[in-house]
């Protein structure tokens, strides 16, 4: 049986060296233009070559993400831009604007076509449109059910991949999901309440009476979850109905979540297709726990058990006031050698950490070790207390020797 692809996001190069390193079998990436994710990292020409070159040392794949939806003053640069990518050999496009996808078969058809969730893809009819128009993969609109996910596979032939774990966006442009949300009322049935009118403000728990506007860029304006995907009790049935890909959302987050999210699903497609028993017990609520360390916000499974109706609201009442507290990771730092002379461990510092902190290492592969830290010293071998600096390069004494992107986390 052929295992489904895990996508896992990289918002720069080293995170996408860390997602392929614990358990990623592809990434997706944005390059500085023509992505939506303006406020990552993101990848320069030379920096997507680099992460193709070490892609491959590893047989791992990468994606570049062109899924804006585009003005015509876009239209001018992108050529340019695809012609670039045909010619390094990324291993595809994820696009969602049908124009976008003309001038990619155009300056660069030998690379495969997968059409963005921004697409909103939510029936067999319009997957057969884009399967006719050239796509070859598409992943999927989130507010679809799992009997609505298998009806389209068995009647479409054409690569389905579907996120299964991070931040879900309630609305983007016209593909208006809060009217459902909080009336009942759904806007892509003609019964919009329009929310979108209301005032609106973010307040932060611990300031309260503080109002922050919400904010837009030049592409829109958007408005969050309160609760991210995790579909992790479901990757049997998924595997079961012929999923080719499971996607993992994040480009901005740290290198702690993309490890720990990639080892936990790594873990869960490995050992459902070696055993194709369903998960005990334990060993979901095992890797829920270490999904949990890196969460921000409670988790949902969003529309898998029930699709959006006319007159129907989703079951899962998102009130954070009620939901159970987690105890969540800090992200350290990243070990950069190991000098096996010294037995020393040279450890480039994201956050103050030291002696007495309940810290852990994360070695590729998903094998997690304590580390009882009783010194700490600064690049010229000086005792510390703290490693308090960003980015400090500090030296931590460790017996067994440990690959480099190994992850340092407290908590």
């Amino acid at each position: 049986m052929k295992l489904p692809e895990l996508v896992l996001p990289a918002g720069n190069l080293e995170k996408l060296k860390t997602a392929i390193l614990f358990g990623a079998d592809a990434v997706y990436l944005g390059g500085k233009e023509f992505s939506l994710r303006a406020y990552a990292d993101n990848f320069t020409l030379e920096e997507i070559n680099d992460g193709l070159t070490f892609a491959r040392r590893y047989n791992k794949k990468v994606y570049v993400t062109v899924n804006i939806l585009a003005h015509n003053r876009d239209l001018q640069q992108l050529p340019a831009y695809l012609e670039k990518l045909e010619e390094i050999q990324v291993d595809g496009l994820i696009i969602s604007d049908p124009g976008i996808i003309k001038l990619s078969q155009r300056y660069a058809p030998s690379l495969p076509l997968t059409l963005s969730t921004q697409a909103s893809v939510s029936n067999y009819e319009a997957a057969a449109f884009y399967r006719d128009l050239g796509v070859k993969r598409i992943v999927l609109a989130r507010e679809l059910s799992l009997e609505e996910i298998q009806e389209i596979k068995e009647r479409v032939d054409i690569e389905i991949e579907m996120f299964i774990h991070g931040a879900m966006c309630v609305s983007y442009s016209g593909r208006c999901l809060l009217s459902h949300y909080m009336t009942g009322r759904s806007a892509n049935y003609g019964a919009c309440a329009h929310p979108c009118r209301y005032r609106y403000a973010l307040v932060e728990e611990k300031r309260p009476g503080q109002y922050y506007p919400i904010e837009e860029d030049q592409r829109g304006s958007y408005i969050l979850n309160s609760r991210d995907l995790c579909l992790l009790e479901y990757i049997p049935k998924l595997i079961d109905i012929g999923i080719e890909s499971f996607k993992v959302e994040g480009r901005m987050k740290n290198h702690l979540y993309v490890a720990s999210v990639a080892s936990v699903y790594r873990q869960a497609i490995d050992r459902y297709t070696a055993r194709r028993e369903e998960f005990a017990p334990d060993e979901l609520n095992r890797w829920i726990e270490e999904l949990t360390k890196t969460a921000t916000r409670p988790f949902t499974n969003g529309f898998i058990e029930s699709a959006i109706s006319p007159g129907t609201v989703p079951g899962l009442i998102q009130d954070i006031d009620k939901e159970e507290k987690y105890e969540r990771a800090d992200f350290c730092g990243i070990v950069r050698s190991y000098n096996s002379a010294k037995n020393i461990l040279q450890v480039e510092q994201r956050a103050n950490f030291g002696p007495g902190d309940p810290l852990q290492l994360m070695v590729p592969g998903g094998e997690i070790l304590p580390l009882d830290l009783q010194e700490l010293y600064d690049e010229e071998f000086n005792p510390i207390d703290r490693a308090r600096h960003a980015r400090q390069t500090v030296y931590i004494p460790y017996l067994d020797p440990l690959s480099e992107y190994t992850i340092l986390r407290r908590g």
